[in-house]
């Protein structure tokens, strides 16, 4: 008797062990978890991207600034709207 018992008590124990996150949610927070990871590891490789495309922006707004200084480039001689492309990019010293 005492056998059974026992039985009874450590079957209902593990059958109230097995309950106990047996419903799917460790499977669910993980992958929840996965794709927050996921989006965060795109969005610091779109930073890099970003950083990147910076750099290469300053380097070329170097290189123009060298060209304008190595071309002595009369720049009193220069309208308004010349300078201003040459500023913002959108025209080049030839």
């Amino acid at each position: 008797m005492r056998k059974t018992m026992i039985a009874a008590v450590l079957g209902s124990m593990a059958l109230s062990l097995a309950a106990c996150g047996g419903k799917g949610d460790d499977k669910l927070g993980h992958d929840v978890e996965k794709a927050y990871d996921n989006r965060a590891d795109a969005m610091e490789q779109a930073a890099d991207n970003m950083k990147d495309q910076a750099d290469q922006i300053r380097k070329s707004g170097k290189q123009q600034a060298d060209a304008i200084d190595d071309a002595d480039v009369n720049a009193q001689a220069m309208t308004d709207e010349q300078k201003a492309a040459l500023i913002n990019g959108s025209e080049k010293l030839r």
